[in-house]
């Protein structure tokens, strides 16, 4: 029998159980332990008020399946919703693996009167990323729907929004040595090990890594790449040594240093403020080899009478890399200090109202107005002599897919346009990219539109309004002729000078360009 280190209680994991696990939820019910599955047995209505964790209708269609003796019941049941479920039809699901093999590698513990409770969470997981399609399972801590009341400190989670957006985000093309920092449950590591040689995941919890250790064993052996666990805090386990790409869900939530405050491991990183998030983005150069890409989330305050965008600027100035950063969400004080309580599983009362108020003078004292979250792309420039890239911007709201493929593409147009002056430019062949479509208004009876908009379909779907001369360059984007040739030919058309024309269009097509909806294509 496995057992934990002192400080540890989760067991270490061992391959022959895990293969023996990975086998049995592969076959449960003849179509696996899979999403798709699982929804099938909540039904839509169980499963959509899940997702609004919402757990009594997904509670109740459980119970059903369990009265059937269903296998596929008794997983969901107890690893997807934290009950206690008879042991002989969990034990169906394990034919393999057993509940004594479950309960070597940590998930449950034997009950009395024949019953099995989870002690920690194992959910199916699928995904698209850059890559393509990918179905998982992976290993956390029981939520608070599962398990009710203020979380344990060393809690680690499972997948939420913030690792999904992360996941999507990333870029994915093939390198030879990628960094998961801050790994938690090891979903991250997951995505890098389609995709990189070799992976190094790193983690201030010991929990966290055994956690990690279970989500990857489940995966099996993969033939794309090794994963490697290292405990410690931020770059510290992997000081002196370099990465093609570095992704991190680190700490970065901004929680008040007080005792009365629980500090957890998977959200609190022990600064004050935003300082965990500028320390990262100015540090993680150190560990990037040239043409390297770092990819973080992040919160940073806005502070009254300091632009956000100066601060987080100064940040980037302070790497010496290439920075992007793309603000996706902003929370007020309250909002924000409501979210993270809510989040540590404290109810509604006087000890949530006091934990409340503490982030409420925490973020006053620092003059705080909001707080902003979002996305920090880094990359360190093969040209050391070239000026740095900056953008920091805000672009709030869904998005159609993944961004990885979008993220390399802003990168590599940023790089091309970093070489092209503006003649350069104009001998160069645009072509408008495949998801971008063209909106015009005009008002009932007008002869022209009075605006006309650029729209992405893919990216972070932004809308660009332009000019009757931009409009008229881009529209004949299509890969034959070079910028300036349709410049000077929308200016004819327009009885306007040609220099006049390019001053107004050049900028714009610049940004577009560097925003994705138009491509570079070859010289003239």
């Amino acid at each position: 029998m496995q057992t934990a280190s002192p400080d540890v209680d989760v067991p270490v994991v061992d391959p022959s159980l895990a293969a023996s696990l990975r086998l049995d939820l592969a076959e449960v019910g003849g179509t696996g332990y899979r999403v798709d599955a699982v929804e099938e047995l909540l039904g839509p209505v169980a499963a959509a008020a899940l997702h609004r964790e919402h757990s009594l209708p997904a509670r109740r269609a459980v119970a059903e399946g369990l009265d059937r003796r269903d296998p596929l019941a008794a997983l969901v049941g107890a690893f997807v919703l934290g009950l206690e479920v008879p042991a002989d039809v969990l034990a169906a699901a394990l034919p393999r693996c057993g509940l004594e093999g479950a309960a070597a590698l940590g998930l449950l513990h034997r009950g009395p009167q024949g019953t099995a409770s989870p002690l920690l969470e194992l959910r199916p997981y699928e995904a698209v990323d850059a890559v393509g399609p990918a179905h998982w399972w992976v290993a956390s801590d029981l939520g608070e729907m599962a398990a009710p009341g203020p979380l344990r400190t060393d809690h680690v989670l499972g997948i939420g929004g913030a690792s999904t957006t992360l996941a999507g985000a990333a870029v994915r093309t093939p390198v030879r040595r990628a960094l998961d920092l801050g790994t938690g449950c090891g979903v991250q590591a997951l995505h890098l090990r389609r995709h990189a040689h070799e992976v190094v995941a790193t983690d201030v919890s010991a929990r966290a890594l055994r956690v990690a250790a279970l989500t990857l064993a489940l995966d099996g052996p993969s033939e794309e790449g090794t994963v490697e666990l290292r405990r410690g805090s931020l770059l510290e386990p992997v000081a002196g040594e370099s990465f093609d790409l570095v992704v991190s869900n680190p700490p970065f939530v901004i929680t008040p240093r007080r005792p009365d405050v629980p500090a957890y491991d998977y959200r609190d990183g022990g600064l004050v403020g935003d300082a965990l998030v500028q320390q990262l983005v100015e540090g993680v150069g150190a560990v990037l080899a040239p043409g390297g890409t770092a990819q973080m989330l992040g919160n940073w305050e806005h502070r009254r009478g300091e632009p956000w965008t100066e601060r987080v600027a100064a940040w980037l100035d302070a790497s010496g890399l290439d920075g992007w950063v793309v603000e996706r969400d902003l929370l007020d004080p309250a909002a924000y200090a409501e979210t993270w309580v809510r989040d540590g599983g404290q109810p509604p009362g006087p000890q949530a109202d006091g934990l409340v108020g503490a982030w409420l003078d925490d973020l006053a004292s620092r003059r705080v107005e909001a707080v902003g979250l979002g996305l920090v792309v880094l990359r360190r420039p093969l040209d050391d002599a070239r000026p740095r890239l900056r953008r920091l911007e805000q672009q709030p709201g869904p998005v159609a897919g993944p961004l990885g493929g979008h993220v390399a593409d802003v990168l590599a147009a940023e790089e091309a346009l970093a070489s092209l002056p503006d003649d350069a430019l104009a001998t160069r062949r645009l072509r408008v990219a495949g998801d971008v479509t063209e909106e015009r208004h005009a008002r009932p009876g007008a002869e022209h539109p009075e605006v006309v908009l650029l729209r992405q379909g893919g990216g972070f779907g932004r809308v660009v309004r332009v000019g009757t001369a931009t409009a008229g360059v881009v529209g004949a984007c299509d890969g034959q002729l070079p910028l300036g040739v349709l410049v000077g030919a929308v200016a004819a058309l327009l009885d306007r000078p040609a220099e006049d024309v390019a001053a107004e269009v050049v900028p714009v097509v610049r940004h577009l360009v560097a925003d994705g909806l138009l491509l570079i294509g070859g010289r003239a």
